[in-house]
């Protein structure tokens, strides 16, 4: 294979890790990283350098559709970020001293979590109880549109859902991922966010998350631009797609087969980190 078919290749796969991503709010380094070492053998700290820099711009693709859509709640994902960015550091200094097999492992149970989160129903009502003190004095209560019309919703359990997001953000610096599968988890059934906000929110995030820990990265060289230049590209064009398709379709049977490829890659890496492999 020359670097011409792998680039293609690459930026291939890339792209359609852009578009689940975008659909599911969990971003595409959940199947960047596990397609970069299992099917193109590249060194794991390298394939997550690259993957952290597909999470910038699949924040960047997405975000910005969701933002002008009026889905995305600003407010919400700028206080959140706080507690992601300080644990993204955290975690991107803890990827230098904790073994590659190890972080296999932790990251195919990561994906186990995604694939389950990312196939579960989020139905509730959003508006309904009290609003929560803290939100109403950052003013983080808003709406979204609807085929009805606008509809409003009042966000809850503030604390909780920001002691996640350090959670979040120590697995996106250790394993170059957007930890978007934590962050709708945070925002949708501990803060009470509806699905849709969630997810446009988490992308908005991610980028944020992401950019933190890529400098850790860029400054130890595991940033590769040869390898982060097809994977941001393709990533980049499958977000915008996403972005799109998310607002007019329904999008139940994209997260079956999302979450059977993620089960897969999950138990690959598992494996891999124990000693093994498929391949």
């Amino acid at each position: 294979m020359n670097i011409l078919e792998f680039s293609f290749l690459v930026g291939f796969g890339s792209m359609c890790a852009g578009f689940l991503g975008a659909l599911t709010g969990l971003g595409g380094g959940v199947v960047i990283v596990p397609l970069l070492t299992i099917v193109f053998g590249v060194d794991i700290h390298y394939a997550i350098g690259a993957s952290l820099v597909s999470v910038i711009a699949t924040s960047s693709g997405a975000a910005a559709a969701y933002v002008r859509e009026g889905y995305s709640n600003i407010r919400i994902g700028m206080f959140l970020e706080v507690a992601t960015t300080l644990g993204a550091l955290a975690g991107a200094y803890l990827a230098a001293i904790v073994h590659p097999n190890a972080i296999s492992i932790i990251f195919g149970s990561v994906l186990l979590l995604s694939a389950y989160f990312s196939s579960r129903k989020h139905e509730h009502e959003s508006g309904s109880g009290p609003a929560d003190a803290l939100a109403t004095r950052l003013r983080m209560d808003s709406s979204y549109p609807t085929p009805q019309g606008p509809k409003s919703y009042h966000v809850h359990h503030v604390p909780a859902g920001f002691v996640m997001m350090v959670l979040a953000g120590i697995l996106s610096g250790l394993l170059g991922i957007g930890s978007g599968a934590f962050k709708v988890l945070a925002m949708d059934q501990v803060m009470r966010i509806p699905f849709k906000v969630s997810t446009t929110t988490s992308n908005f995030m991610i980028g944020v998350t992401a950019a933190a820990s890529a400098g850790v990265y860029f400054h130890r060289g595991y940033i590769d631009p040869g390898l982060s230049m097809p994977v941001m590209l393709g990533v980049l064009l499958g977000s915008i797609l996403g972005a799109r398709v998310l607002v007019v379709a329904r999008t139940g049977i994209l997260r079956l087969v999302f979450g059977l490829v993620i089960v897969t890659l999950a138990l690959e890496m598992i494996y891999k980190g124990l000693g093994g492999g498929f391949f």
